[in-house]
């Protein structure tokens, strides 16, 4: 331990930003809860009935105490065989009772509980799917993994456990008060005047809780990003090709000290609370026997009285430190609720308007009409405004034709190809389809009708008959073979050892480049799009792939409107339009042959690509790049 010892662990920093815990918060929670309010409502009657049944046993100890004293006039002990054997019956029937009450309420407390966990679970998810490509751009994976995860967790502790025990021990409280004061009500005030020294430390301890459990979040979320961005093949290839192993071990290993750290201080904090609870907890139960010693030496209550309080204070003094603790823990498990809200509060930036158009049918004409874009700024704007990545995009695609993007990268060719798709909506201008604003159309209906095939094939860890069916899941065999057959990898599937049950692998790994873009254009084939969107589907294949790729695009691009995107200018010298991005702006546009007539911009990227330097360069790159196999 380091600086100023214990004191340090119990230290709260007013300075550090506190989630509001208010009584908004609590509707909000209260809100997702209302609809098992029937089965709650249940559960704390069956809570109410325990509290009640678990009060008798201190009584039948106390009637049995009683009964074995001499009795004064006959000089024989009162107790009967009979009415011993009543009171044994009794101390068994309570717990019996007990234990299935407590069995039913738990049914009930568990349904409420997973019940709603499975809501809040379903509707994060959900409402990530709304997000647009921006959240997860910005966001770390690991981040998102530790708020469905862990804080899902944290939320049903609340629920399942925390809430229960709150109202358990209220009833508990609530009851055992009132049998103490009915029975003898100066013993119970001694035993009341002990309650400060439970509630006092609880209000500061479970500041300090509540703030080390939000650290332990943030820091298992920075934890598991690194974990899942190091253990797949992508980070694992990354940092053996590089050396970087002890790097990332040295990085990790520090994370995951933050963690160890956080996890002591806690221990630490809830331990010395608990000491202070247990004091607490001797000190009323000396004070209840040396008072309740006094009462009986004076004659003024039997012995079998303060047994029974000897019992009752314990159901007491439990339901009271409990409480403590749970105002700890409640406090804490809020913040699980806080950080899903958070993600629950994110406004989709593309999202449906009310009564958007279900396109069922669609030609394919695409028009952008002034259209320019601007990402948010993650700092200060420029001293000129607003920095535009596309500014004045103006272009018509009608339906059968090829439209190409040329241009440096940066330029804004991608964020093109992704405002057709409707993955980002315009700043100013619009994008429509067949005449309708894409803004008016419903997601399912672009999705429908736009197909994107990307730069990097995304396959899942499954097999490729399940990977296909992702685009048509009610498609047959023959459709899956059809289309593959189009995409040329029908025999190369064959080949393998299990067909189309042959598992890909982690994103796909088990396949070379080549073998996974015509798995992406069979995928396509299968959707069916009217329009099609190419972002450098052949920008790294190596020449035979290449040449198998743009056989399989000839055959997938026919009859619908195509907008493709390459860096190699071999692939778009066929275009019906070729428009030439520079700086987010337009700034040619033509065929081929009239763009190179016109020696501008285009022309000087032809000569780049295609002097026989250039040729010559670009073959010996292909020759050299592994093709990856399964």
């Amino acid at each position: 331990m380091h600086g100023s010892g214990w004191s340090s662990f119990i230290q709260h920093d007013p300075s550090r930003p506190q989630p509001k815990v208010d009584a908004a918060l609590l509707r909000r929670v209260a809100g997702w809860v209302w609809p098992y309010r029937r089965r709650v409502a249940l559960m704390l009657a069956l809570l109410l009935i325990i509290s009640l049944v678990e009060l008798v046993p201190p009584l039948l100890y106390a009637r049995l105490i009683d009964s074995l004293a001499l009795n004064e006039a006959t000089g024989r002990i009162s107790l009967t065989p009979g009415r011993l054997n009543q009171l044994a019956l009794g101390l068994l029937a309570v717990p019996i009772a007990s234990s299935l009450l407590g069995a039913w309420q738990r049914h009930q407390n568990a349904t409420v509980g997973e019940g709603l966990i499975f809501d809040l679970r379903v509707a994060a998810y959900s409402h990530l799917q709304r997000l647009g490509l921006r959240f997860f751009t910005a966001t770390r994976t690991g981040e998102i993994t530790s708020r469905l995860e862990n804080d899902v967790v944290g939320a049903q502790n609340a629920v399942v456990n925390t809430v229960p025990n709150v109202l358990s021990s209220v009833l508990t409280l609530s009851t055992t008060l009132a049998i103490m004061l009915r029975l003898e009500w100066r013993l119970t005030l001694l035993a009341v005047a002990v309650v400060p020294l439970f509630v006092l430390p609880a209000k500061r301890i479970g500041l300090v809780l509540r703030q080390i459990r939000r650290e332990n979040s943030e820091l298992n979320a920075a934890m598991s990003s690194q974990l899942l961005e190091t253990v797949n093949v992508s980070g694992a290839l990354l940092i053996r090709v590089f050396g970087r192993q002890a790097d990332s071990i040295g990085r990790y290993a520090e994370r995951a000290a933050a963690v160890r750290d956080i996890g002591i201080r806690r221990a630490v904090v809830s331990r010395w609370f608990f000491f202070g609870l247990g004091i607490a907890t001797a000190v009323g139960t000396a004070v209840m026997y040396w008072a309740g010693g006094h009462l009986v030496l004076a004659g003024e209550i039997s012995p079998g009285l303060i047994v029974a309080f000897a019992a009752y204070l314990n159901r007491l003094f439990g339901p009271i430190t409990s409480l403590s603790n749970i105002q700890v823990e409640f406090v804490s498990s809020l913040v699980s609720f806080e950080r899903l809200f958070e993600y629950l509060d994110l406004v989709p930036e593309i999202d449906e308007r009310p009564g958007a158009l279900d396109l069922e049918r669609v030609t394919g004409d695409v028009r952008f009409e002034g259209v320019a874009f601007a990402y948010p700024s993650s700092g200060a704007a420029p001293p000129g405004g607003t920095t535009w990545s596309l500014a004045g995009i103006d272009f018509t695609m009608r339906h059968g034709q090829t439209v190409a993007l040329v241009g440096p990268s940066g330029a804004g060719k991608t964020t093109i190809s992704y405002l057709m798709a409707r993955l980002y909506d315009p700043t100013s201008g619009r994008v429509t389809l067949d005449g309708h604003d894409l803004r008016d159309v419903t997601l399912a209906s672009v999705a429908r009708h736009v197909g994107v095939v990307t730069q990097e094939s995304y396959l899942f860890h499954d097999t490729i008959r399940a990977n296909l069916l992702f685009a048509a899941p009610d498609a047959d065999d023959a459709a899956l073979e059809a289309a593959c057959r189009a995409a040329n990898i029908h025999t190369r599937i064959l080949d393998l050892e299990h067909g189309y049950d042959t598992v890909v692998g982690e994103r796909g790994y088990r396949l070379s480049g080549g073998e996974k873009q015509r798995l992406a254009l069979a995928r396509v084939i299968l959707k069916n799009p009217a329009v099609l969107v190419l972002d450098e589907a052949t920008s790294h294949l190596d020449t035979e792939n290449e040449a198998l790729v743009q056989e399989a695009l000839a055959r997938v691009m026919r009859g619908r409107t195509n907008l493709v995107i390459a860096h190699r200018l071999s692939t778009v010298q066929a275009a019906d339009l070729i428009l030439v991005v520079e700086g987010g702006r337009l700034v040619e546009r033509g065929s081929h042959a009239s763009l190179l007539a016109a020696d501008g911009r285009y022309a000087d990227l032809y000569h780049t690509q295609f002097t026989p330097t250039a040729l010559a360069a670009a073959g010996r790159t292909a020759e050299g790049r592994p093709t990856g196999h399964l």
